[in-house]
């Protein structure tokens, strides 16, 4: 059970209920870590900066190459919400996420992604020699932001101990 209850919609200030319904305007669901993130419509603001980011993200890079980037940053932080997220993610694109062979720049997305969430003061001189060959810089900016947003997610949905989406689980990883 999660440590922060998620909002209640009916005794919800207007300034909830407003940022709720624009994010189902938006993006058509409601997370259980979106309704607890409401409770602090700017903490919701800013964590939602994550589609902002992907959107910058997705002339240089497909779909794909960003939930494997996103699922080996979730993978490397233990975070069960996000890792099923991009499972769904995958398989509902028709994708193993076991038997996934990636290309060479998902592969430097997934190796930059755990060594980003593992450890930021270690990322290997090597992968950033290839992220620099492949990437110009503002690229690069908004690649770093987003994993950093990635991270920030499974921080809290770690920490916050949010309950998994019922619709997730069938997505689960198996043991």
């Amino acid at each position: 059970m999660a440590h922060i209850s998620p909002i209640d919609y009916g005794t919800a200030s207007p300034e909830i209920r407003a940022a709720h319904d624009e994010e189902l305007r938006l993006r058509g669901r409601m997370t259980n870590m979106k309704r607890i993130l409401l409770h602090s419509p700017v903490a919701h603001r800013i964590y939602a900066e994550w589609f902002t980011l992907r959107d910058l993200l997705r002339p240089a890079l497909d779909d794909r190459a960003i939930w494997l980037f996103s699922l080996a940053i979730s993978e490397a932080c233990r975070a069960e919400i996000p890792v099923t997220f991009f499972r769904r993610a995958l398989i509902d694109a028709g994708l193993d996420p076991e038997a996934i062979q990636p290309t060479s720049d998902e592969a430097l997305l997934i190796a930059f992604g755990k060594a980003i969430a593992t450890d930021a003061n270690a990322i290997p001189d090597p992968i950033w020699a290839e992220l620099k060959a492949r990437y110009d810089e503002p690229l690069l900016v908004n690649i770093v932001a987003f994993a950093g947003i990635m991270v920030a997610t499974t921080v809290f949905t770690n920490a916050v101990r949010v309950d998994l989406d019922p619709e997730l689980e069938p997505y689960r990883k198996k043991a």
